[in-house]
């Protein structure tokens, strides 16, 4: 397991660097998601597989979806139609696919070489532990970070909205 930890460590510190490193948005989160991704192996590997699951949950795939819809709500139009097809060349996704195989390549290994049995030391924590922490103590900082989360959405929203002024500001965009 610590092959497991160390890679997926390393992988997730270059995947975050990749974040960081691009200007494109695109190429950021197809980063962001290997680093995501890597941070949950990394998860797994020190025993923690609910983590992991939420970890791929949570953040992954929220993080997706949030990225689709604010893609969706700006409606760049045939201009980001051209440039989106520059983007989605082979190149594009080579440096995050690589990452992700070498995550799987770790996690294959892992598997292969039988130390799953290693993952299920200590105490297990079940999803109506996390509820029962989550919703009890810990209420007041979920319901300030879902306000938050609202707030960045209006904020997205308002952002991306195009304002129109001059002789144009009559006619609708397609």
């Amino acid at each position: 397991m610590e092959f497991a930890f160390y890679l997926s460590g390393l992988v997730a510190v270059l995947a975050t660097l990749g974040v960081i490193s691009n200007t494109n948005p695109v190429h950021g989160v197809l980063y962001l998601v290997v680093s995501l991704l890597a941070v949950a192996l990394v998860f797994v590997a020190l025993g923690a597989p609910f983590a992991g699951a939420l970890e791929v949950i949570v953040y992954a795939g929220a993080i997706m979806v949030l990225f689709v819809f604010v893609v969706m709500m700006l409606n760049l139009g045939q201009a980001a139609v051209a440039q989106e097809r520059i983007w989605l060349q082979p190149r594009t996704w080579l440096g995050p696919s690589l990452l992700a195989a070498a995550l799987l390549l770790t996690l294959i290994a892992t598997l292969w070489r039988g130390d799953v049995g290693m993952l299920m030391q200590g105490d297990l924590l079940s999803a109506k532990q996390v509820g029962t922490v989550l919703f009890g103590p810990w209420l007041l900082a979920v319901e300030l970070s879902a306000l938050l989360l609202l707030a960045a959405l209006v904020t997205a929203s308002h952002v991306g909205r195009q304002r129109k002024h001059g002789p144009e500001a009559g006619k609708e965009t397609s």
